[in-house]
């Protein structure tokens, strides 16, 4: 009988047979470059085979069809309601020749409806309030930060083309004291932004600040309750940077084409203002070496422009009366104290001037208090002798007086 040998006495490790690994076909090393070299072919493969000129950026498709539509026209646009589509369509064409185009915006996905004109149409005047509630493409050039206001090639201006008084509002304005009313600050809050736009008369003036997430779309409903709209120009305050207005300020430290540079940053962020006024800027405003550039520039671009009263020795008047530049300085703050009282003196004071001078201009915010007090005023001024007018029908007769 073989002898049998107990596993107990074996030394340890002498007896046992060897345990087998499992071995992998590749590295892990080469299933991840397998895996990247497939992923570079498959793109490889779609970039010369799928015929894409425009490398995937959004496409906005719009039928067009051949009409004797004028070119100098500026279009109407006001806001349109959200379509489940991705691309530009066409409505139907109205009874008037005019068709809507629904533009979306590949950026940031807002839509917008514009009506063209069609040959019914054709003989709007591009300065009357039906064609100034739209942004006229005529009236545009291209900049670094997107497209600003310039005079047209027909020498119009975007100051008469966005202004909302007629010809028989100022023929009537020039035998008649007339108030004007901007209100400042907009664009910021939408409640605030909203009341001004629905509560308030369409000759009271509005004036947005270039800070808001979508000021286009607030300037548009402005627009379509036919108000005039103001854009604020950040400047810089004597307490500077403690009290800042904002990116792009305009600066006294900065030279004259650094801050040109940030004006145009500024006329970009939305469109259809008929000038420009300050946001701040109590330092800036009375230094001559750097509003001249920028009262120039605003000049040359065809905007008028409201000094909001805050620095007694501001110089804009000045340089924009060498300009030949639509200006007008506001008379007093309406609600420099917020209450109904205050803004009632303050209102009272204000129809004062327009019956001594033949005119007078009002700056206030938009507080629901200074909104309930100027409505309930303006409902009998006319009764009293004076009349609401537009900041520009405002600004043309102080020039022609």
């Amino acid at each position: 009988m073989a002898d049998t040998t107990d596993d107990l006495s074996t030394p340890l490790g002498q007896n046992s047979a060897p345990k087998r690994r499992l071995r992998l076909p590749v590295t892990l090393p080469q299933a991840a470059g397998f895996l990247l070299g497939s992923i570079l072919v498959v793109f490889l493969g779609f970039v010369f085979f799928n015929h894409d000129p425009l490398g995937g950026e959004p496409v906005a498709r719009v039928a067009i069809q051949q009409t004797s539509v004028s070119d100098d026209k500026p279009a109407a646009v006001r806001s349109a309601p959200k379509q489940p589509d991705s691309a530009a369509a066409v409505a139907a064409q109205s009874a008037t020749g005019q068709k809507t185009i629904t533009i979306i915006d590949g950026s940031s996905g807002s839509r917008q409806d514009v009506v063209v004109s069609g040959p019914e149409s054709n003989t709007a005047d591009a300065g009357s309030p039906a064609a100034a509630t739209g942004v006229g493409q005529h009236l545009l050039e291209k900049s670094r930060y997107g497209m600003i206001p310039v005079v047209a090639a027909d020498g119009l201006k975007p100051f008469k083309a966005y202004a909302m008084g007629t010809e028989a509002d100022r023929a009537k304005a020039a035998k008649t004291p007339v108030v004007a009313i901007v209100v400042s600050g907009l664009g910021v809050g939408a409640t605030k932004t909203t009341d001004a736009i629905m509560k308030l008369p369409s000759a009271v003036t509005l004036a947005f600040t270039p800070y808001g997430s979508d000021p286009g779309k607030m300037v548009e409903q402005a627009h379509a309750q036919r108000h005039e709209v103001l854009l604020q120009v950040p400047m810089e305050p004597y307490d500077y940077p403690d009290n800042d207005p904002g990116p792009q300020t305009l600066l006294t430290t900065l030279g004259a084409e650094q801050n040109i540079d940030r004006l145009h940053w500024q006329l970009s962020r939305f469109q259809g203002y008929v000038g420009l006024t300050n946001f701040m800027g109590a330092r800036f405003v009375t230094a001559a070496t750097v509003m001249q550039p920028f009262i120039r520039e605003a000049a040359g671009r065809g905007l008028g422009y409201l000094d909001d009263g805050t620095a007694p020795t501001s110089v804009a008047g000045q340089l924009a009366e060498r300009q030949a530049m639509p200006f007008a300085k506001a008379d007093l703050t309406i609600d420099a104290v917020p209450t109904s009282v205050e803004i009632d003196k303050a209102l009272a004071r204000l129809e004062e001037l327009a019956m001594k001078r033949g005119t007078a201009v009002g700056m206030t915010s938009a507080l629901p208090v200074s909104i309930d007090r100027i409505g309930a005023w303006i409902k009998g001024l006319e009764s009293r002798g004076v009349m609401l007018v537009p900041l520009t029908t405002a600004m043309l007769k102080s020039k022609s007086n």
